[in-house]
């Protein structure tokens, strides 16, 4: 899943921004006679927050494929015995949660021990493992995995991420436009829309970053949730042992892999505010 928050939230802020900077450009109604309005700023606001993260959620499926390098699995097609055990995995989890439509199934080229969720909707969801994932894991520890993964898209994940994102573009948008109006104020008249436009975007930055605490925080909360999902589909074993697993793995290459906590579905010891994933002994706990 860290994979798929770390995505979502990079086109997020290129999105936000686009969005911001069309709107500087053909103004807005906020500012009028030298006064902030802060009513029409508030809806403002909304418009361009929201419509970032719908935007971005929209872009999501594509995104990952493109930047991870997906190969999607044909169900029909010929496939590889490994590649068929997968597809007939995800497909026999998804059943199980009640999904209707089955995700598309994708491996991607990576010695990494990783695995994600993502799409717009249910109907339109992707779950993608790499191949280190199959080479390291045995069976049962990936089939905890996928669980764990078809339990995001079976949650509606992505799209409760999707509100709670266009919540904090809001406040990101609301609060720069504020900073950079009050900046604006202490230049030149002449000077002022420059210093304005450049300040929105300064700060629209600086608080994303700062808002991505509250989207990183809620992640956290919902792997406790995916994995209890995970555990009705796959079974509490195979949920607990592919969480060991993960541990036992991590454990072995921290020292010599650095990043391997940062977006991946396993977590540190010790979790940091801007981790996606709690650590995994509290994840162990908790499911047990």
């Amino acid at each position: 899943m860290g994979k798929r928050i770390f995505y979502f939230l990079l086109t997020n802020v290129l999105v936000l921004l686009t969005i911001s900077i069309i709107f500087s450009i053909f103004g807005s109604n906020y500012i009028q006679n030298g006064q902030l309005l802060l009513g029409p700023l508030l809806i403002v606001s909304a418009v361009i927050g929201f419509t970032g993260s719908f935007i971005s959620l929209a872009m999501s499926r594509w995104m990952a494929k493109r930047m991870m390098g997906v190969r999607v699995l044909d169900p029909n097609g010929p496939l590889s015995s490994e590649e068929r055990a997968v597809v007939d995995m995800v497909h026999r989890l998804s059943r199980a949660a009640g999904l209707v439509h089955m995700p598309e199934v994708g491996i991607y080229e990576s010695a990494e021990v990783n695995a994600f969720a993502t799409g717009p909707t249910k109907k339109r969801s992707l779950v993608a493992v790499s191949r280190g994932l199959l080479v390291e894991m045995d069976e049962d520890a990936v089939e905890g995995v996928i669980a764990h993964e078809v339990a995001h898209v079976a949650n509606g994940d992505m799209v409760t991420m999707t509100l709670l994102q266009g919540i904090v573009n809001t406040f990101v948008v609301f609060l720069a436009r504020i900073v950079a109006f009050a900046v604006s104020r202490f230049v030149r008249d002449e000077l002022a829309p420059i210093v304005h436009f450049a300040a929105i975007i300064v700060f629209q930055l600086v608080f994303s970053i700062l808002g991505s605490i509250v989207v990183f925080a809620y992640s956290r909360h919902r792997e406790f949730h995916a994995d209890r999902g995970g555990a009705d589909l796959a079974g509490k074993d195979k949920m607990r042992h592919a969480l060991e697993s993960l541990k036992a793995y991590t454990n072995r290459i921290s020292k010599d892999d650095t990043s391997i906590a940062a977006f991946k579905i396993s977590g540190r010891k010790k979790t940091a505010i801007f981790s996606t994933h709690p650590d995994l002994d509290e994840r162990i706990k908790r499911l047990a």
